[in-house]
């Protein structure tokens, strides 16, 4: 199992994530809203602008403040991943 830092300590198995998206897009949004009220939404921006917007295979939606690039390299560096 490989974690992920998402930002300020918080952790996410990165076999779970399925997709790291714009939460600029209206579909996007609307996808969080409904994982707002459906209670399946982790908000990890700590007050801060959300810059990404992750679904896992389990139905969850997380934000983080951390551009997907950022995490996309994150990811790549901890599992040897190279361009």
């Amino acid at each position: 199992m490989q974690l992920l830092n998402i930002g300020f300590g918080n952790l996410l198995n990165s076999a779970r994530v399925l997709a790291a998206l714009s939460p600029d897009s209206q579909p996007v949004r609307r996808i969080t809203q409904e994982a707002k009220a459906g209670g399946m939404l982790i908000d990890a921006t700590h007050g801060r602008k959300t810059r990404t917007v992750m679904m896992l295979d389990s139905g969850h939606v997380v934000l983080s403040y951390l551009q997907a690039e950022t995490l996309a390299e994150r990811l790549s560096q901890e599992s040897g991943i190279r361009d």
